[in-house]
């Protein structure tokens, strides 16, 4: 049975989090992504250099923040500079299938084994077995490759889940924080480095 494809636009941008917390106010207040993207645009919102970067950007922001649920998107704005990385990254999970089966099949699994360490040979590992289903992986250059693990891990690190030496690390989960994901899906958790017994007290 074909496999769902791969997006591995990632590499637009980092994690945007003050232009994700921006963006998100501004669709609080119209209720209208098309809104948000018209005054992005027209008033520079996003401080690009370009219009084409800026509408891109907009686009890559917005394709993300889409993907929360609205009491997620409420909480972002004026979440603490941790939550909101955490809410980024579980939007990208969504957003990205391939950065959400590294998040549970490498990133979780590796620190439920108490293997603390995450290397570039675990990420080349999970490309080479996931390009064996996927032909756009296979179509990738070498160089593309090396760029999507660059940005990957740097995702990581802003988000607070791996360190400068690459040792991975779990949230420091705030209440509101997790009473917010569970409201959306419990199922959220799992894009986390955290235990089972973890993933099961939060989803009750």
């Amino acid at each position: 049975m074909p496999k769902s494809h791969f997006s591995m636009s990632f590499t637009t941008g980092g994690l945007f989090q003050q232009e994700s917390a921006d963006l998100a106010q501004l669709y609080l207040e119209t209720s209208s992504w098309p809104t948000v993207r018209e005054q992005v645009v027209a008033n520079n919102l996003l401080q690009s250099r370009t219009l084409s970067s800026s509408r891109r950007i907009c686009n890559e922001v917005i394709s993300r923040l889409k993907l929360l649920s609205q009491a997620e998107l409420s909480f972002l704005p004026s979440a603490a500079s941790r939550d909101q990385a955490c809410l980024l990254w579980l939007a990208l999970c969504r957003r990205y299938k391939f950065i959400g089966e590294f998040a549970t099949e490498v990133l979780r699994e590796r620190y439920t084994k108490l293997q603390p360490e995450l290397t570039t040979d675990d990420f080349e590992a999970f490309f080479h077995s996931k390009s064996e289903w996927h032909v756009e992986l296979q179509q990738l250059t070498a160089s593309t490759r090396q760029k999507l693990r660059q940005v990957l891990f740097k995702l990581m690190k802003d988000v607070g889940l791996l360190s400068n030496e690459n040792l991975i690390l779990t949230p420091i989960w705030n209440e509101e924080l997790v009473s917010v994901l569970k409201q959306s899906s419990s199922a959220s958790f799992q894009y986390f480095p955290i235990f089972e017994s973890d993933l099961e007290r939060f989803s009750t």
